[in-house]
């Protein structure tokens, strides 16, 4: 009888197949190691088509002999002591068993709330870890076809703080505008702008110093530009772009501080009980 034996799964139905138990079916051998039908389940997701089917099966079945026989081949070359891995698996299902378990502390115990006051404290307390690695600039922009017989209008409109003239203006520019950026509160990457707009510029902080209002034109548009901000790299980030950063840090924060509690707790408990002893 050869080594291998393989009864492919599209056959299933029909052949008689090899049983090592009365209610499973054999799908393949190798040597002393069976592949039940039963192990293939999940293996083909539900919705695959019949022939993608049989394909991922069929590869899953090589996989699974291919490995059995490199398995069986370094048996036969290692010795019992090079084989032994008990100390090893040992070592790997403590740390799963306290991984899962520190999981579960943190998901019941852990404070996730976290106000803007404790947000705005550890911002100030720690500007020199947000320097910018880039320019940012905080602006307003409009993009007109070249035809477009409002650009004075939208000029007008871009330039003046008046609230009246602000809702006008996105009003004209959802109708009339082929691109456009109106939240000058947020921050943007000055090299993201230059990838809509044809701004030419071989030294950014140069231009950001002396330029508040441009206005670009190509084959194809206008383009009207107003900065209201600029940030400058290698200087303090906005706090507002740190907002997100710095809640995660807090909350990771939070997370060593409750797992260190709990392995001290843990400890101090068992001196008190002793429960463990130094020979």
């Amino acid at each position: 009888m050869k080594k291998i034996i393989i009864v492919v799964l599209v056959f299933l139905a029909s052949c008689s197949g090899f049983f090592k138990k009365h209610s499973e079916r054999v799908v393949a051998r190798v040597h002393d190691d069976y592949l039940y039908e039963s192990d293939l389940n999940g293996v083909v997701p539900r919705g695959t088509p019949a022939k993608d089917s049989v394909t991922l099966t069929r590869n899953y079945i090589d996989s699974w002999i291919r490995q059995k026989l490199i398995v069986h081949q370094a048996e036969k070359n290692l010795t019992p002591e090079q084989m032994d891995f008990t100390q090893q698996l040992e070592n790997y299902r403590n740390s799963l068993v306290i991984y899962e378990y520190e999981n579960a502390l943190v998901r019941q115990k852990l404070d996730t709330v976290i106000s803007g006051e404790e947000i705005s404290s550890y911002y100030e307390a720690n500007q020199k870890d947000f320097l910018l690695k880039d320019n940012i600039v905080q602006l307003q922009y409009v993009k007109l076809p070249l035809k477009s017989r409002n650009v004075w209008n939208f000029r007008k409109l871009l330039l003046s703080d008046d609230p009246g003239d602000k809702s006008l203006l996105a009003g004209m520019c959802e109708k009339d505008a082929s691109d456009y950026f109106l939240d000058d509160q947020n921050w943007i990457l000055f090299n993201d702008l230059l990838k809509q707009i044809p701004i030419k510029t071989y030294n950014q902080e140069d231009f950001l110093k002396n330029h508040r209002e441009v206005e670009y034109q190509d084959s194809m548009y206008i383009y009207l530009v107003r900065f209201r901000d600029f940030r400058i790299k290698d200087n303090i980030s906005p706090l507002i772009m740190e907002q997100n950063n710095i809640r995660e840090i807090i909350l990771n924060k939070r997370k060593m501080e409750l797992i260190s509690k709990m392995q001290e707790d843990v400890y101090q408990n068992s001196v008190k009980k002793n429960d463990f002893e130094i020979y």
